[in-house]
């Protein structure tokens, strides 16, 4: 069975292709022209994915080296994600499947990043926690098999993704600025400056308070020592990289607690993250847990995930029609 993914949720326009549950091919144009924005521009996303499009679906086809003719099926991103940019992966993939006759798989764009830890060898057994961290979402899946999910928590504001962005905006760094504070982070002292972790019930997240309360610290820092962010910015990075990461781990841990589970993944953008990373390696020795990381090509955006997943679902006999619409706001 052969699938070809299409990924264009955002600003990394993708395609992939899956032979029998395995990623032969994975394509990725990255947009850089948001960079002196310092943010996405979703009008100049959904343009250079007109132009991105069919360069990479041809890529991963000739590289694969299969025809179009043998492809089984064409998955492709639904949402969420920034309509336009929805719109022209989905378009695209609907006009491919009507002129050569093929199914077309709509994917869920999160529940690709899970299934993303199926690409490879070091799979997961079900059912596992995973924690799902990007730009948009912050949320605890609980994974019973590769279609039945369950989100048990969620943010209840912001993403931790963008509490890392708007955060670089504040230390003057530019986009994207989580892999910036990241790499900061790795040379300053992450007990220097102290932070409150916000924390609500349950298993649900809230990043606004701590965003407010980075901003406050810094205005009056600086109204004492002007230069305070420049003099300080790699303990700064890492305190607040630190205060972060102990926000997601403390629901993380209460979750697998609570539930008995021991199997722990992290998925998405933000699971590239070096202090995120580390910390689950040092929480899994501390609480005896078995722990998927993926590696870096598949944490962010990218059609691998949505191939895999595709996969899946065809197999179970999940396909759509084009009448299927992208949905900026899709979840499980």
């Amino acid at each position: 069975m052969i699938i070809l993914g299409i990924e264009s949720s955002c600003d990394e326009s993708a395609a992939a292709i899956c032979k029998d549950g395995e990623i032969i091919n994975n394509k990725i144009a990255t947009q850089s022209i948001h960079i002196k924005y310092g943010g996405v521009v979703p009008e100049l996303a959904s343009r250079a994915h007109q132009k991105n499009i069919v360069p990479v679906v041809s890529e991963a086809i000739t590289e694969s080296g299969i025809q179009l003719r043998d492809i089984d099926a064409i998955a492709y991103t639904q949402g969420p994600g920034l309509l336009g940019a929805l719109l022209v992966g989905s378009s695209f993939a609907k006009g491919l499947a009507l002129s050569l006759g093929k199914p077309l798989v709509p994917v869920n764009h999160m529940h690709g990043h899970i299934l993303a830890h199926f690409i490879g060898v070091d799979k997961p057994e079900f059912p596992f926690l995973c924690l799902t961290v990007s730009g948009g979402h912050t949320q605890i899946v609980l994974v019973k098999s590769f279609l039945n999910l369950e989100i048990i928590g969620s943010t209840i504001d912001d993403a931790v993704g963008e509490a890392f962005d708007k955060t670089a905006k504040l230390l003057n760094l530019g986009y994207p600025g989580g892999p910036q504070i990241d790499k900061l982070a790795q040379k300053g002292n992450k007990l220097r400056y102290k932070f409150t972790p916000f924390q609500i019930g349950n298993y649900d997240y809230s990043f606004s308070g701590i965003k407010t309360s980075i901003l406050y610290f810094l205005r009056d820092q600086q109204k004492v020592n002007p230069n305070f962010i420049v003099e300080n910015i790699e303990d700064l990075a890492a305190s607040i990289q630190y205060t972060l990461v102990e926000m997601l781990m403390i629901k993380l841990k209460k979750a697998a607690k609570d539930l008995a589970i021991n199997r722990i993944a992290i998925a998405g953008g933000v699971s590239a993250n070096s202090g995120l990373r580390n910390k689950l390696i040092e929480t899994s020795i501390e609480k005896n847990w078995k722990t998927y990381i993926p590696d870096f090509e598949y944490c962010t955006d990218n059609a691998a995930m949505i191939a895999i997943t595709g996969y899946h679902l065809f197999r179970s006999g999940t396909s759509g029609n084009l009448k299927d619409s992208p949905n900026p706001r899709l979840t499980f």
